[in-house]
């Protein structure tokens, strides 16, 4: 016999200053359901938590909650400063009849000292605290919003593990696809007001929303053609038989406020880099570095060369020298040994996940164009403020409103818009992804892989390093760094095993099983399908072949100009040295072609 499901929103509504954010709003929740809340940024995902949390009320429609079950909800930007410690703010989350123990077991197993001051943590430490203080007391319900911000990959593969062994029930609002395909057995799908729901795991939602859409693009034309044939009737009809049929007049008035009313879907923002000047072959050529603080070596014995158009991914765990590293290859700190050498006209554009850029009293339109002019110069083209802030989708009436008053993904947005604006020729992303939507970090994905700059990305983002970097480069301990050829699924194939620091233990026992349980090693993840750079190099790489093939062509028939050299010798040089790097060119892309196409072959039979 089928249980009764533990938490439940029937027909939600909620308005904020006379726009409806939530009007047809449902969620049903049974033990065991881990749902994935998905949907644009403001949509109302977060207020939708919130009221399922009891922490909300709506306007409108029914929340019902099991007498005997008990909530936690995680917030996005959680407040501990009210608190002696952390064990002080996560006992808060205790109820009657909760295992005090459980606390510091599970800001142990989240690397926490119970008894440090909340003052001076990390972004990451904060959010390990709110976690413990959600997941301590092992509720029935567990709502979580966006819980891997400012998670490094150990605290995301220990949370994944710790979520999927305790099988409560769950809702998660994430912008971490990896994490949503290991969690989810449901979607909701939050859109326009109204919740959509899919009883399959986050890795068929994609399809299943565009099918969604489709059939609501149809359903829009055939209210079009019916409107166009009820005007027709009122013009024509009515003139010919002198008389009014007032049914058919209703009608066509009420398929008007029908499309008048219908809510239009957000569309996606409109995004290209600035670029500056091309940069020298080579950027970035280390040597030997090494690099100390106090006692500790954050990097060892380091060589790397960056190229231009070179996509480089930086992963390991909070605290181990990404941003040291960073900075020693931009030449903004200074090596204790080794040199570092760099190439001509480098033009760098840093885009941090503090934000330190942002003035939060600064208005919005002020934020794009710091030199206070109404125009910013994107791509050699003059663009009024006005219009390149809606192709970040923000609305007219925003454009005033302070920085510091914006959504978290909103912030997120006006940071890439501003960067983006700046003239570069290396692009610098720390954590990029925290806060977006998933319709805009596909956006995102696209321009960094179809850049010509040269990227240097640092992230926790498993599926986002998958679809961007050409090379990652993993911190393997005490202070050593590894490079490996592709993303994050192509390192773990290389490598066979899960770097140091990288995937953490599995998570501990749920608190009733806590006592003696041996902890286990996370299962390692097996790629079983091409990641999107792959299957984006598979595609465009037969159009680039080709033309390569007839810009080597034409190239040989300009040189088989018998009096080219005595007539120009520096042409006849130019000219050699192209079809030399283009025939080059079509070789490297000839065998990447080929060892995508067995590897798709071996994957698809296997």
């Amino acid at each position: 016999m089928a249980r009764p499901p533990l938490l439940t929103l029937q027909d939600v509504s909620l308005t904020f200053g006379g726009t409806p954010l939530l009007t047809e709003a449902s969620l049903q929740l049974g033990a065991g359901d881990r749902i994935a809340l998905v949907g644009r940024n403001g949509s109302g995902k977060s207020t939708l938590l919130r009221i399922a949390a009891g922490m909300v009320e709506a306007d409108g429609g029914r929340r019902f909650l099991q007498p005997d079950a008990t909530v936690r909800y995680l917030a996005q930007e959680p407040d501990l400063s009210a608190h002696a410690s952390v064990g002080d703010y996560v006992t808060t989350g205790l109820a009657p009849g909760d295992d005090p123990h459980a606390v510091r077991a599970t800001l142990e197993a989240l690397g926490l000292d119970p008894d440090a001051p909340p003052g001076p943590m990390s972004g990451g430490e904060v959010r390990r605290a709110a976690l413990a203080h959600a997941l301590a007391p092992d509720p029935d319900v567990l709502l979580l919003d966006e819980p891997t911000n400012h998670l490094d990959i150990a605290a995301i593969a220990w949370l994944e593990a710790t979520l999927r062994a305790r099988r409560k029930a769950l809702v998660l609002i994430s912008h971490d696809r990896a994490f949503l395909d290991a969690l989810s057995t449901a979607v909701v799908w939050l859109d326009r007001g109204r919740t959509h729901r899919m009883d399959r795991g986050f890795d068929a939602f994609e399809d299943w929303r565009d099918q969604l859409l489709a059939a609501e693009d149809e359903e829009r034309r055939r209210l079009d053609k019916t409107i166009a044939a009820e005007e027709a009737w009122v013009r024509y009809g009515v003139t010919a038989r002198r008389k009014r049929n007032m049914g058919r007049l209703h009608k066509l008035q009420a398929l008007r406020a029908e499309r008048r009313e219908a809510r239009g879907r957000t569309g996606l923002a409109e995004m290209r880099l600035a670029d500056a000047e091309r940069s020298g072959r080579r950027l970035v050529v280390a040597e030997g570095l090494i690099k100390s603080f106090g006692e500790r070596t954050l990097v060892r014995d380091l060589s790397l060369t960056v190229m231009r158009g070179d996509r480089l991914g930086i992963v390991g765990p909070n605290g181990v020298g990404k941003t040291t590293l960073v900075n020693l290859l931009l030449g903004r700190l200074a090596p204790d040994a080794g040199t570092v050498a760099f190439g001509t006209d480098l033009k760098v554009n840093l885009i941090d996940q503090r934000r330190a850029a942002l003035d939060p009293d600064e208005p919005l339109r002020r934020a794009v164009s710091p030199a206070g002019t109404d125009t910013v110069t994107v791509g050699g083209a003059s663009r009024h403020v006005a219009g390149y802030l809606k192709d970040f989708l923000f609305a007219p009436e925003q454009f005033n409103t302070p920085v510091g008053a914006l959504s978290g993904g909103e912030r997120a947005r006006v940071l890439l818009a501003r960067a983006f604006a700046m003239p570069s020729n290396v692009l610098v992303l720390d954590e990029p992804t925290n806060d977006l939507d998933l319709e805009t970090l596909d956006l995102l994905a696209e321009v960094i892989a179809d850049t010509d700059s040269t990227v240097i990305l640092v992230s926790h983002d498993r599926d986002f390093l998958d679809r961007t970097v050409t090379t990652t480069v993993v911190a393997e301990g005490d202070g050593r760094w590894t490079e490996y050829a592709g993303g994050w699924s192509d390192m773990l194939a290389q490598r066979g095993e899960a770097p140091v620091g990288v995937m953490a233990a599995a998570a501990p026992p749920a608190p009733a099983e806590r006592a003696r349980k041996p902890v286990r090693g996370a299962p390692r993840p097996v790629q079983r399908k091409l990641s999107f750079r792959e299957k984006h190099d598979l595609d465009t790489l037969p159009a680039r072949i080709e033309a390569l093939g007839r810009t080597i062509a034409s190239l040989s028939d300009a040189l088989a100009d018998a009096n080219l050299y005595a007539r120009d010798p520096a042409r006849f040089a130019r000219l050699t040295d192209e079809l030399a790097a283009a025939q080059a060119e079509r070789d490297v892309g000839e065998e990447r072609w080929l060892e995508l196409e067995m590897k798709r072959e071996e994957l698809e039979t296997g």
